[in-house]
């Protein structure tokens, strides 16, 4: 069953795409945001490419596990989904996934440019990764 992970922003969607098996999740694209329709539209075509079954969306909590005006926004969005897309979405603590994504490109010397048009994909990486580690358990 193949899972597609989401990190939801204002400005951009990244995507993760978990392998068939269900244990490694690996960056696809990200997604610049154009409006709602044609935002569905391209999340549709990559469920449809890569024959997803499952949608895990990070959800931005405030630090002492609040939901704030974001994650308002995230749920709103995810809600579309299901409806749109036909496809369940479960919702993910994506607590420090940014953070720890730039962590990862920092101590792989990338250049804050190149950086910059890959932390939401690699952030979608780890909010995938976190929800696959945890079922496999």
């Amino acid at each position: 069953m193949r899972i597609l992970g989401l990190d939801i922003g204002d400005r951009t969607i990244g995507v993760a795409l978990s392998d068939p098996l269900g244990f490694t999740a690996q960056g696809v694209t990200t997604i610049k945001r154009r409006g709602m329709e044609k935002d569905i539209d391209e999340l549709r075509s990559v469920c449809e490419k890569y024959g997803v079954e499952l949608i895990v969306s990070g959800l931005p909590k405030n630090m002492n596990g609040t939901l704030g005006p974001q994650s308002e926004k995230v749920m709103d969005f995810c809600k579309r989904i299901e409806k749109l897309i036909k496809l369940p979405v479960k919702m993910w603590d994506e607590r420090l996934t940014t953070v720890a994504a730039n962590r990862a490109m920092l101590e792989g010397d990338l250049s804050r440019a190149k950086r910059k048009k890959i932390v939401d994909k690699m952030a979608a990486v780890y909010i995938l990764q976190g929800y696959l580690d945890s079922i496999s358990k």
